[in-house]
């Protein structure tokens, strides 16, 4: 069944090509298929479009379908071509022509705009909720070892103090700050383009202020030309704001590698995490950290596939955008599941004492001896050459140990700082509210309908 089937028979190896592979992943949008039906068919009661009885019927087939999502149980028929054209065949096969009325002002590029707006909404949600518990996990491992100190390098040499409470806190404020790009990416897509129709509105009086309020989306594509252009914008930013996540994982992931090498000896995993050689029984690789360094960086690549595939189209719809699905519901994926497994990653490293008497330590503290004699009274540059001049004389020495003590430095991690920071960018996405959306629009469904 096709929604735009006139009687003439398109060619089988043509359709198969157009399809492509919707069948498979419009399955994920069922559920937010059948949420967008059932505003819709509500908002055509209101404005007179259905009769209280047709409604009442659609909403609740609609709820039986949404049930069969939830339960597994609801699939897409070989010959369909989308979840749309299933969802349609199921509510006329069952109410006839009352069915047929679902799709009354609307199109199949304003109806799947709406999906998958629902769709990026409730997945930021979930990447959100998932960054959270990671950033939770960073901050709590700063403050345990605030004390514990490693090398911080500079061009892959070692250069000057840190310790493992700034590397811990530093990886908990970059992954808070790209919630910040996420949450631009979450404020364009919180935007209801349902009524659009095709690009350029319906001549029936629907109510799209209506559907936005039902669908708690924050406000509306209030041009239907405009709300069609948000096709591939969504995706463009949706890559762009996991981009940003997936680099810091990807980062982090490098440090501890390296910090896992033999010659650095900074930091163990748990045994369990690693796997071995086939032919080296001493051998226990990090390929977990390895995979989630490339699976980050392959989703970092995701933005720029959706600007070559969107970039030299003209406003209107195009059937290039199917192909969008393609390539952002795999990174969707990956980005939830990197989250998850760095979060295990970190709760099972192990963080290992440096010996500052070791020879490649040796110069370690040299920015401190220099920050020494200047707080004696030697202006810094003189303190520099002298420093120098000892390094180079084989006479350096490391002097007492200075306290760092400025914020964001070795001795103040700044880690409530950093906490305040995730509180007030988490605040933005609403999480309950959102968290709750589906159950809360049933429930309000079924009460308002009496089904």
């Amino acid at each position: 069944m096709k929604l735009w089937e006139k009687g003439i028979k398109t060619k089988e190896v043509i359709l198969e090509f157009t399809s492509g592979e919707d069948r498979i992943l419009d399955l994920r949008l069922a559920k937010d298929d059948v949420i967008a039906s059932m505003a819709h068919s509500a908002m055509l009661g209101k404005v007179g479009l259905l009769t209280e009885t047709e409604t009442r019927d659609l909403i609740n087939s609609l709820l039986e379908i949404f049930y069969a999502v939830g339960a597994g149980t609801f699939e897409i028929e070989p010959g369909m071509e989308d979840v749309h054209s299933q969802v349609e065949k199921i509510l006329t096969q069952k109410l006839g022509d009352t069915g047929k009325k679902v799709h009354t002002a609307r199109s199949r590029n304003d109806q799947v705009i709406t999906d998958l707006k629902l769709y990026y909404r409730s997945e930021i949600i979930s990447i959100v909720e998932k960054l959270k518990f990671l950033v939770e996990k960073l901050l709590l491992k700063s403050d345990e070892n605030a004390d514990v100190e490693i090398p911080g390098y500079t061009h892959f040499q070692a250069a000057m103090p840190s310790s493992f409470g700034l590397w811990f806190g530093a990886y908990a404020e970059s992954l808070t700050e790209d919630l910040q790009a996420l949450s631009g990416t979450f404020r364009y897509i919180n935007q209801n383009p349902l009524g659009s129709a095709a690009g350029y509105g319906s001549s029936f009086p629907i109510d799209r202020q209506f559907t936005t309020e039902l669908l708690e989306f924050d406000d509306l594509h209030i041009n239907s030309v405009n709300a069609q252009l948000s096709r591939g914008k969504s995706e463009k930013l949706m890559m762009s704001g996991i981009s940003g996540i997936a680099g810091s994982l990807s980062k982090m992931a490098m440090d501890m590698v390296l910090f896992m090498n033999q010659n650095f000896n900074l930091m163990g995993l748990n045994e369990e995490f690693t796997t071995g050689s086939s032919i080296m029984p001493h051998k226990k690789n990090p390929d977990v950290l390895e995979l989630i360094r490339a699976k980050a960086n392959r989703i970092q690549a995701k933005e720029t596939e959706v600007l070559l595939l969107i970039n030299n189209l003209p406003s209107g719809y195009h059937r290039d955008f199917q192909l969008l699905k393609e390539i952002c519901f795999p990174a969707i994926d990956d980005v939830n599941q990197l989250l998850q497994i760095m979060t295990l990653v970190v709760d099972n490293v192990e963080m290992k004492e440096i010996d500052r008497n070791d020879e490649k330590y040796k110069y370690l503290a040299t920015v401190d001896s220099i920050n020494e004699k200047v707080i004696q009274g030697t202006a810094f540059r003189d303190a520099y050459k002298e420093v120098a001049e000892e390094i180079s004389e084989g006479k350096y020495k490391a002097g007492k140990k200075i306290t760092h003590s400025h914020i964001g430095s070795i001795g103040n991690t700044g880690s409530g700082r950093i906490m305040d920071k995730l509180i007030k960018e988490i605040s933005f996405f609403q999480l309950e509210k959102y968290s709750a959306f589906d159950n809360n629009f049933i429930n309000r469904m079924k009460s308002q309908y009496n089904v």
